[in-house]
């Protein structure tokens, strides 16, 4: 199942796929408080899943600012609170180095792929 999110037309396209019961969320576009809301609304859709878990694909994010990194410490926190998780998948260097300034890739494990950001 795919689902093309809303926030496309403030500059962030956000789509819906699930993998044997983890949500994955693929991201193209720029992350700022622009799209705050409808990321913060994506991540934390894991619905009647009792243990969330999702794999946020990063690949096609060219910036982000506090306000991303804000939306993914909520996420992170709403899912480890759930005994799920949350792991990123395919960030580019100029996100990259952002997410390591803040310590956030300390925080939420930090995939080079989605495959290997679904493996056990």
């Amino acid at each position: 199942m795919t689902d093309t999110h809303g926030a496309a037309r403030s500059g962030l396209s956000i789509d819906h796929t699930a993998v044997d019961d983890i949500q994955v969320l693929t991201l193209r576009g720029e992350i700022d408080h622009a799209v705050t809301k409808e990321l913060t609304e994506a991540l934390l859709s894991h619905g009647s899943m009792t243990r969330p878990r999702t794999v946020v694909d990063l690949s096609g994010v060219t910036f982000m600012d506090s306000s991303g990194i804000n939306a993914l410490i909520t996420a992170h926190q709403s899912m480890n609170d759930a005994q799920g998780w949350l792991r990123m998948a395919g960030v580019q260097d100029s996100v990259l180095r952002v997410l390591e300034l803040v310590g956030l890739d300390q925080v939420i494990p930090s995939h080079s792929t989605v495959e290997q950001a679904l493996a056990p």
